[in-house]
Parts: structure tokens; C-alpha cells; sequence
């Protein structure tokens, strides 16, 4: 069974990331999502149930938006407080070993803008770097990122046009799970 940790700050507003979520939902997968924005609307995050939540699964997704080339706030905390030394690494640190890491993100632009001579400099992978190297340092097996250009209606797609590529999205992330 896998562990979604669903790191949105609004995923109610969301028309991607809601819909991938829903995909999952909808599958015959028996799934474990922890919404932090709900579950610590304070950000005052339980460590401990975090990590019990992390014990009990082998593949783990961190699902959320990227925002400024990054995770949002609220999962960058939860990396900061739940990923602690002698839990996620250290001498004693090895409770995550051997567990999946699947990043899944949408990005607002197109691809067009995420080249090398794009508006936006570097390609999208690039930004991921941070994620492998986590996933790394924990022992975990880093898969490659599931994500998806063109999620922002202010960037002329249409609700129906992201909505589809989400679907899109959530389908191929539920068969990522069944192989692994």
C-alpha cells in the first residue's frame, strides 16, 4: 500500500493536483494520503505520527505544485521536521532504507519555458536535484519525477485541458505503483 503526502496549500482551489489525487482515489490501490495542509494547517507537524505513517509503507509520493522552483512551504517543513537524524539518516538512521521516493508535481508554464534559453533558464529536472539527493541520503530508491506542464489557467489552458492531463498523469503514477 502506498503513502501519498499531499503537500498543497489549497488543494481544494487546485484543478491538477486535486485531479490526480482523485485518479488515485479512484483506483484499486489501497493508498494512505496525508493532506499536511489539513492535517497542520499550523504547521505544527507530529513527527513521530509522520513517521509511523512513513514505517508502514514501501513506496512513498510526495504530490504538491511547484512553486518557485520548489515544494511549497508546508512539505519543505515536513522534510525538515519528519526526515530527522538517526530516523532518516545517521549512524542509526536507516528507517527508510529501501522504501520508494516518487516525486509528482505539476508545473503552471509550458515546457517551452523551462529550456535553457526559456523564460525560465533551466529545465524542470534540474530543479529536482534536491529531491534525489534526499531520497539519497536517506537510503531510499529515488524514482523518477511524474509531472506535467501547463496547469495554470492565468497561462491560457483550459480547466478541461489540465484536468486531463492530470488524469493522464494519475494513471501512469498507478502504474508506476503496481510494477513496484
Amino acid at each position: 500500500m502506498p503513502l501519498l503526502i499531499l503537500g498543497h496549500p489549497n488543494i481544494e482551489k487546485s484543478l491538477a493536483n486535486k485531479t490526480i489525487v482523485e485518479e488515485l482515489e479512484k483506483s484499486n490501490l489501497d493508498i494512505e494520503i496525508r493532506n499536511l495542509s489539513q492535517l497542520y494547517p499550523d504547521y505544527h507537524i507530529d513527527a513521530k505520527a509522520e513517521q509511523e505513517a512513513l514505517l508502514r509503507h514501501q513506496s512513498v509520493i510526495f504530490q504538491y505544485p511547484l512553486y518557485w522552483y520548489t515544494m511549497p512551504a508546508v512539505l519543505k517543513h515536513w522534510f525538515d521536521i519528519v526526515f530527522e537524524y538517526q530516523f532518516a539518516y545517521g549512524s542509526k538512521g536507516d528507517q527508510l532504507k529501501g522504501k520508494n521516493f516518487i516525486p509528482s508535481f505539476t508545473v503552471g508554464g509550458p515546457e517551452s519555458e523551462y529550456q535553457t534559453l526559456g523564460e525560465h533558464h533551466f529545465r524542470v529536472y534540474e530543479f529536482c536535484k534536491n529531491l534525489e539527493q534526499t531520497a539519497y541520503f536517506a537510503q531510499m530508491n529515488y524514482v523518477e519525477p511524474f509531472y506535467f506542464h501547463g496547469t495554470s489557467v492565468n497561462a491560457g489552458y483550459t480547466e478541461e485541458e489540465i484536468k486531463e492531463k492530470a488524469r493522464a498523469q494519475g494513471k501512469v503514477l498507478i502504474e508506476k505503483l503496481k510494477e513496484i
